[in-house]
């Protein structure tokens, strides 16, 4: 079974049909699924889709485009909202400069904010990074200075520089499914530095629908479709890919239960 670790199942999108999304999902051997807060506005809807159903995780985190929008946060705030056994994450925070929603300094400061938040319940940063890497690297080297923390690079597009620095302070990557994208060589020979213990996947959905379904709505059963093409490009079965991405996450949000997954 796979997970999905980065879906957003709050959203518009799946109003009208989430029950159906997720029996989709369970049909494409999707065993679990986190799905992520943008907004500490809408926490409570968020973590309510997760407290339905036992193989739905969450997080919380204001994502950077939201930054100047949402009611600032400290990190005691953040850390104090993980209390709750469906929470296993911080996030999704960070950089975004492509569309630049939120002011740059919002950004940062919120950023810094969430990252204190992680080093104090030790649960694993959800990080964005869109055409910051300068910044992003300066900003995580300096923050594990001051203490280390778990965490993850979600939907990975980068360069190669990020990739390594985050690697070198023993995040994750997790590929979504623009590395299906005929367009998206640069991206598939960084996903080569990854180490097989390293690598998560996702699907960023509603957004973001790999090959064969580009265009569409993306739902998480579609990470299936990324799972079948990374097996190819990395010389392993579905299976054996399967296997050790879903170890991965588990090793990595420590506070999620093998035993909520679905089974075939």
């Amino acid at each position: 079974m796979l997970v999905d670790s980065h879906c957003h199942l709050d959203f518009p999108d799946f109003n009208g049909d989430r029950k159906d999304v997720l029996r989709r999902a369970a049909m494409a051997d999707i065993g679990m699924m986190l799905t992520i807060c943008t907004r500490i506005s809408v926490f409570e809807r968020i973590r309510a889709i997760a407290e339905e159903f036992d193989h739905i995780y969450c997080s919380v985190g204001i994502h950077p485009h939201e930054a100047d929008n949402e009611p600032a946060v400290d990190a005691s705030r953040i850390a104090a909202l993980t209390d709750h056994p469906k929470v296993i994450g911080i996030g999704e925070t960070g950089l975004d400069y492509y569309y630049e929603h939120g002011s740059r300094e919002a950004q940062k400061s919120s950023f810094g904010a969430h990252i204190a938040a992680s080093r104090e319940t030790g649960l694993p940063l959800i990080v964005h990074a869109r055409d910051a890497d300068e910044d992003m690297i300066a900003i995580l080297r300096d923050e594990a200075g001051k203490g280390a923390f778990p965490g993850v690079i979600h939907c990975f597009t980068a360069g190669a520089e990020l990739a390594r620095a985050a690697l070198d302070l023993g995040m994750y990557i997790s590929l979504s499914g623009i590395v299906t994208f005929k367009n998206a060589k640069d991206l598939r020979e960084t996903a080569r530095m990854i180490p097989p213990d390293r690598l998560l996947i996702e699907t960023d959905a509603p957004f973001l629908a790999p090959v064969p379904h580009r265009g569409k709505r993306n739902e998480p059963a579609f990470v299936a479709d990324t799972a079948r093409y990374l097996a190819e490009f990395f010389g392993e079965t579905r299976e054996e890919f399967a296997s050790r991405t879903t170890e991965n996450f588990f090793r990595l949000f420590r506070k999620a239960s093998p035993d909520g997954m679905l089974r075939p």
